[in-house]
């Protein structure tokens, strides 16, 4: 199952993905799947992020060949660091380079999407915990982050963290393609099998350090081939089984 998050008309709107079509649903599916009778064209909505989402957790390093290519040593646990929400952008949106940034990457990422608060939860348990699974673009002001001791500047503006396009609740998140493109060109391909700390244990990690919300974001890191974007440029993150995260710079 597809799950879509949008506007349609001037209301916001759940839906499952049909070809198509998207199956509206009752309710925010943080809370069940249920649909109504009526059905919107895919063509005539706009997209939005497909979470709600209190907070935004990211890892940094956790692609065994991204390490290879930077020449770093395998973390012993997990990096972590937060976006705001007021990054977050849907599909299709826009992504803004600011006037203050010489420097501004791409990194394609696989994300989590929590159904239903969690605290303490066990690696085998994380299934239960979450909603499904989408494509997230961790845009980086790169010249900041090297400027600056920690990250927050350089990960937090506004638009930096588009998500989407839709929340796959079926895919098997150990061993996807995931790709990256800018303007057409493949920069970044790989596999979650690269992956030096799997779903299971982040989602565990994480919510034994803060309690997890319906609708929070887990961003699983980058592979290797991470790259810069300019004005004008399009960026898309392609991950198996879920579709294309597409943006552009303006």
């Amino acid at each position: 199952m597809k799950l879509i998050h949008f506007i349609h008309n001037n209301k916001e709107y759940w839906g499952v993905l049909e070809g198509q079509n998207i199956e509206v649903l009752k309710e925010e599916p943080f809370k069940s799947i249920k649909l109504r009778s009526k059905k919107i064209p895919l063509g005539r909505i706009k997209f939005l992020p497909p979470a709600k989402a209190t907070k935004i957790i990211l890892i940094g390093l956790n692609y065994k060949d991204h390490a290879r290519e930077l020449n770093m040593k395998l973390p012993k646990e997990p990096l972590i660091f937060l976006k705001p929400t007021t990054a977050l952008i849907g599909n299709k949106s826009a992504i803004t380079y600011p006037d203050s940034v010489r420097q501004l990457d791409y990194e394609g990422e696989l994300a989590i999407v929590m159904k239903k608060e969690g605290k303490n939860i066990k690696p085998k348990d994380f299934l239960k915990y979450v909603l499904g699974f989408t494509c997230l673009n961790d845009v980086t002001a790169r010249d900041l982050q090297r400027k600056d001791v920690q990250w927050t500047r350089a990960k937090s503006f506004d638009s930096f963290c588009p998500l989407g396009p839709y929340l796959s609740t079926e895919v098997n998140p150990q061993d996807l393609n995931i790709r990256s493109y800018l303007n057409g060109e493949l920069r970044q391909n790989s596999s979650t099998s690269e992956f030096i700390f799997k779903p299971a244990h982040l989602v565990s990690f994480i919510s034994r350090i803060m309690t997890l919300n319906p609708g929070d974001v887990i961003s699983t890191g980058t592979p290797f081939g991470v790259g810069s974007m300019k004005k004008g440029d399009k960026v898309e993150v392609e991950i198996e089984g879920i579709g294309k995260l597409i943006n552009y710079i303006k």
